[in-house]
């Protein structure tokens, strides 16, 4: 992934006002099936169906930090990066002003093991229809990409 597109987009996010950083994956089987994952009830916009996403670290890198979080809520290890999404704006649980970036990723490994959520879930298109709109129109582009 290119430095300086990664540099840009942090860029961006601080002139816009941008507090935090996070960053999601599009992970998608030979099917063109999505994995998405169920936020618990009792968590931050509980029963949302999301992509694999996390909170950047201080001085970590968007790259860096989605090969970490990709790990760490599925278990599954990212071995390539092969494209910026877009990204969407919202309010985090403490009211901070969050960016979400979002890349495709390929993993290796099948088994799925969840440490935050309490589902996941490999989502056909019907099944993606389930995310919020801002993660719909997200996907929307990683189709037209695919095509």
């Amino acid at each position: 992934m290119d430095t300086t597109l990664l540099d840009a987009l942090t860029h961006q996010a601080t002139a816009d006002g941008i507090t935090k950083h996070v960053v999601g994956a599009v992970i998608a089987d030979e099917d063109s099936k999505v994995l998405l994952l169920h936020r618990t009830a009792d968590d931050y916009l509980g029963g949302l169906w999301e992509l694999p996403s996390g909170g950047v670290d201080p001085g970590e890198n968007l790259i860096d930090a989605l090969h970490r979080e990709v790990k760490e809520e599925t278990g599954l290890t990212v071995t390539a990066v092969d494209g910026y999404l877009g990204h969407f704006d919202y309010l985090s649980k403490s009211g901070k002003k969050t960016r979400q970036f979002n890349f495709t990723a390929t993993t290796t490994g099948d088994q799925v093991t969840l440490t935050e959520h309490d589902a996941h879930l490999w989502a056909d298109h019907t099944g993606q229809e389930k995310t919020s709109s801002a993660v719909q129109d997200v996907l929307t582009t990683w189709h037209k990409q695919t095509v």
